[in-house]
């Protein structure tokens, strides 16, 4: 039985030996006769140059695309409405007006007194008379049932003058927000 294991692997190693021994000699043939006239020339790579080392002297500086730190020009003598610009910005300083909405209003019973709801970003923001907001200095001087009136303060639209002039801006509230009026 052995023996006969040993004929059958012998009888097929003569197989395979004869299979592959003339098959593919004329492509063979074809490979060495077309890769003679071939000549491997490949340029050099070309020699990397180190570029120069430039400092940055302005991290110190204020960042120019920075939109919440866009501030006017500070004049000297630029009339009785100049902003005051040392005082403690707020936060909804750093907003413009455009992009706040005035979305509902709180009253408190005891003092009467009126806050608006204002939403920026997906945030929302309690403000009361007093509080500023917008980039052009606009402080709240009233909250009605259906606006928030503010006095803004900007150089003279007109540009002859320095002088700083008073306007007057409203936030209107947004429809759909009607009768959101809660008390505490």
């Amino acid at each position: 039985m052995k023996w006969l294991r040993f004929v059958v692997a012998g009888a097929f190693a003569a197989l395979l030996a004869g299979c592959g021994a003339g098959e593919h000699e004329d492509v063979k043939e074809w490979m060495a006769e077309s890769s003679r006239d071939l000549k491997g020339n490949i340029p050099p790579l070309p020699e990397l140059r180190p570029f120069p080392v430039v400092s940055y002297d302005a991290a110190d500086k204020l960042d120019p695309f920075s939109s919440a730190r866009i501030e006017p020009e500070r004049k000297e003598g630029a009339g009785a409405n100049m902003p005051d610009f040392d005082r403690p910005r707020e936060q909804l300083e750093s907003f413009p007006l455009e992009t706040i909405s005035f979305i509902g209003l709180v009253s408190k019973s005891k003092s009467k007194a009126r806050h608006a709801l204002v939403q920026v970003d997906g945030v929302v923001y309690q403000v009361g008379a007093g509080n500023y907001m917008g980039q052009n200095f606009g402080r709240i001087s009233e909250i009605t049932d259906t606006e928030i009136i503010l006095k803004e303060i900007v150089q003279d639209p007109t540009g002859q003058t320095a002088d700083w002039v008073e306007r007057q801006m409203t936030l209107q509230l947004q429809e759909g927000a009607e009768g959101k009026e809660s008390r505490k």
